[in-house]
């Protein structure tokens, strides 16, 4: 346990920043899970609807710095060329 007010402080702003960066690195993992599991069955239509919805939550954990960018321009990549009709 930290001494210092400051310190202690840091740590309450940590342990806050830390539960909102969880909710959001699990709503990217859902979004991402239930794309692929769409794209696996076959069912591309309801995939390409969820795409946007996807590519907004990535966007969202890159500019929070949750994922970094070139990680997120990967996933938009590989959930777009999943989805697309061969």
């Amino acid at each position: 346990m930290p001494n210092l007010s400051a310190s202690k402080k840091s740590m309450r702003q940590s342990i806050k920043a830390q539960a909102r960066n969880y909710k959001l690195r699990d709503e990217l993992k859902k979004v991402m899970k239930n794309l692929v599991k769409l794209a696996k069955a076959g069912e591309m239509a309801e995939a390409e609807k969820l795409l946007p919805e996807a590519f907004s939550v990535i966007d969202t954990a890159m500019k929070k710095n949750i994922i970094h960018k070139n990680n997120a321009a990967r996933k938009k990549s590989r959930l777009a060329k999943m989805t697309t009709v061969k």
